[in-house]
Parts: C-alpha cells; structure tokens; sequence
C-alpha cells in the first residue's frame, strides 16, 4: 500500500505552470474517469498555494464533466480576496478546453473562540473489524463483480467498514454506515497535505449511502451514479494518516439524485470536518 500513498502524495503535488496556473496528472490505472476527489483534493492544492498564513476551513465545488484519466488537468485560480482574517480563493479544472470541475474555497488565520460539537457515534475500534486482506480472503469469492474488483484494486485510502451487509447482500438497510477511513502510509507533517488527503478520501464510500435504502450499490450496472457537488468544513485538526470515523447519512433521494452527509471524527471522539454531497443516481433504461 505503500506505493499508493506514494503515488497519492505524487497525484497532489502540482506542477506550477504559471502564476494562479498549475497542472495535475491522473494515475495509470485503468479508470474510465478521473476520482471525483482527486480533482477536489488537486483543486484544493492549487488555491492552497496562492494563500500564506491561513488554512482552508471549508470548499464548495461542482462537477460539470467526467476528467479524462489519459490527459493532464489544467488548474486555474482566481484570488478573489484576501482580508486581514479570511481569504477566497476560485479554482477551475479544465481538460480539452472545457471546464469539469469548479471550486470556491476559503482560508481563515487560526483564531479562538465558542467551541461545541456534536457526539461521535459510537462504533467498535478498527483492530477489531477486518483489514481489507481478512475482506478480500473471507467475502471476495461471494462478492459481486464490482465489489470484487473494489475491494481487489490499490488503494491510497484503507477502509474498514463497520458493517460489511452493504457489500455482500441485497438487504435494504438504513440510509446510514459508519467506516473507520485512513491513509494506507504515513503523510508529511505538512497540515495543508492532510487536509487535501482528507478531502480526496472524502468522496469514497459517501454516495454510495443514499443506495442503502433499496438495496442497490454504486456498482450496479443498470445505475449512472456520479457525483454533482461536493462540500466541505475543516473544523479542528488531524492527521489523515492516523484513523478517523467517518459517519455519513442520507436524509433523501428524489429526482434522480441523492443527497449525502458525513461527519468525520478523530478516535477520541474530536469532530474534525463535515461533509455534504449530492449526486446523480439515474437507473439506466433497459
């Protein structure tokens, strides 16, 4: 797993072609389509290095086009403000010409002040849920074709899902699942690069919940599911390397679309960001 952090850490570290003007490369690893949260974790990177002493707190983005994996992607950042405490930051993705992906985000000078948060929900520790090894050895051979191959491929992002129904059956089960997220290698010391990782991770496993419902899964051939748009808040710190909660929900699915969110929190219970997502869930005529 080593090698796909590695890789990660690569994929996110951007080539400077001009000022506000940066490249990305996708990994060469048979995808049809770039990771949605590639793009927002390169995104991220690029309005990140316009920006001095603040750190994101929170990024809105749209996705407008499926990325070509086979071609490089062309990051443009407009520094729409920079005040004595926050700064704004614009960023579009563009391939072939044409823009796939746009993202406003913001960054904010460390500052104290109130302080609550919600309660994490409670969930056995990952030592005690299978590994992804004890996964592909005991369910991958009862998995669908789609699972399989998931669960088969290189992953920079290690998941141990609480519970493992969604994968293996077609039950409908509450729009709900709790799964323990980390980086499968250790990261630099670096917080803009933790965040940025954890904004990548951020979009696995999340779209998927709205399914869980009707028994479905993002591989179900007869579903074009993709993500729309994609939200984010950093609340307080944390290292991406290190295992973190992820508690996602879907409180509806209508229109072709379903709306997801997660929160995300350290093992001692600290909430250290927030998710919002929604996206296309289209059954495909026969």
């Amino acid at each position: 797993m080593i090698d796909a952090i590695e890789t990660l850490i690569a994929t996110l570290d951007l080539e400077p072609l001009e000022e506000n003007l940066y490249r990305g490369r996708s990994p060469q690893v048979g995808w049809q389509r770039v990771f949605g949260g590639q793009v927002i974790g390169q995104a991220l990177v690029a309005a990140g290095r316009t920006v001095e002493g603040r750190a994101a707190h929170s990024l809105h983005g749209y996705f407008m086009r499926e990325g070509d994996p086979s071609v490089p992607i062309i990051y443009e950042v407009d520094r729409i403000r920079d005040g004595k405490s926050f700064a704004t930051r614009r960023v579009v993705a563009i391939q072939h010409g044409l823009a796939i992906f746009s993202m406003s985000a913001s960054f904010q000078v460390a500052e104290s002040g109130l302080d609550h948060q919600i309660e994490m929900p409670k969930a056995p520790p990952p030592e005690e849920l299978p590994s992804e090894a004890d996964v592909q050895a005991a369910y991958l051979h009862v998995a669908p074709e789609g699972v399989r191959l998931y669960w088969e491929r290189p992953r920079p992002i290690e998941l141990r899902p609480v519970d493992l129904r969604h994968f293996l059956s077609r039950d409908k089960l509450p729009p709900q699942q709790l799964v323990w997220v980390r980086a499968s290698g250790p990261l630099p010391d670096d917080p803009q690069i933790h965040r940025c990782v954890l904004a990548y991770a951020s979009d696995m496993t999340l779209l998927d919940t709205a399914l869980f419902a009707h028994g479905r899964m993002i591989f179900d051939r007869d579903l074009q599911a993709a993500s729309l748009d994609h939200a984010m808040w950093f609340h307080r710190e944390f290292r991406a390397d290190e295992w973190l909660l992820y508690a996602a929900d879907s409180p509806s699915a209508s229109g072709a679309r379903g709306f997801t969110r997660g929160s995300l929190f350290r093992r001692d219970g600290v909430l250290v960001a927030s998710v919002a997502q929604e996206g296309l869930i289209r059954l495909r005529s026969s």
